[in-house]
C-alpha cells in the first residue's frame, strides 16, 4: 500500500519511529539495522511494508529496499511472523542473511531468538532460490579474477550447487589470462 514514507523523525527508538509526513504521524516498526542507519538523521525516507492480519494493521519500515525485500521473503516462510522477521533483521545484516542462506548455514539462524532448528532449516529451504541473485552478486564482489567470477555465476546458473562451485574454483589451477570458457571447461571436469 505504501512504498515509502518520507518526513521528519519525531521519535526514534531501536524498535520503532514516529515519522511526520506533512502533519501526519506514522508509527513505524523498524529493525536495529535500520535504526543504526537513521540514528543520527533528523529526517529521511523509510521503505515500508503494511502487514495486515485479521484485526492487526502494522507498518514496518526499512532503510533500503534490500532489507524490505528480505523482510517480505522472511514473513513468507511458514512459522515466521513480522516480529520474528524483524528480530532476524536486527540480529544479522542483509549480507549475513544472504550468506547464511547461500551457504546453508542454519546455525546462524538458530542463534536468533525465536528461531529454532526446524525454522532455521525452513528459512534456508524456502529462500534459497529467492535470494540466489544477491548471493551471486556477493560472490562476485568477493572474488578477484573477472573471468573466474563469470565462470562461477555461469556454473551456478547451470544448476550446480553454489558450495561445490566455490570449492571447485578454489581448487583449480588457473592463470589470470584464462578465458571464462576455459575456466568453465576445467571446472566441469571436476564437477561431473
Amino acid at each position: 500500500m505504501y512504498a515509502f514514507i518520507e518526513g521528519k523523525f519525531t521519535l526514534k527508538t531501536p524498535t520503532m519511529v514516529y515519522l511526520d509526513n506533512n502533519g501526519v504521524g506514522f508509527h513505524i516498526n523498524i529493525s536495529l539495522h535500520t535504526y543504526s542507519k537513521i540514528e543520527s538523521l533528523e529526517q529521511g525516507r523509510l521503505y515500508t511494508h503494511l502487514y495486515v492480519k485479521e484485526d492487526i494493521l502494522s507498518l514496518y519500515g526499512f532503510y533500503d529496499e534490500e532489507e524490505k525485500e528480505l523482510f517480505k521473503q522472511l514473513i513468507s516462510v511458514s512459522g515466521i511472523g513480522p516480529n520474528t522477521a524483524r528480530i532476524v533483521l536486527s540480529s544479522m545484516s542483509p549480507g549475513e542473511i544472504h550468506s547464511a542462506i547461500a551457504l546453508e548455514n542454519d546455525t546462524a539462524f538458530k542463534k536468533v531468538k525465536g528461531v529454532g532448528p526446524k525454522t532455521a532449516k525452513r528459512i534456508i529451504l524456502d529462500l534459497k532460490d529467492k535470494t540466489r541473485k544477491p548471493a551471486e552478486e556477493q560472490y562476485l564482489r568477493n572474488q578477484e579474477n573477472g573471468n573466474r567470477e563469470k565462470a562461477g555465476v555461469a556454473l551456478i546458473a547451470l544448476g550446480f550447487q553454489r558450495q561445490k562451485v566455490h570449492k571447485t574454483l578454489d581448487k583449480l589451477d588457473y592463470h589470470e589470462d584464462m578465458s571464462t570458457e576455459e575456466i568453465i571447461k576445467s571446472a566441469l571436469q571436476h564437477l561431473t
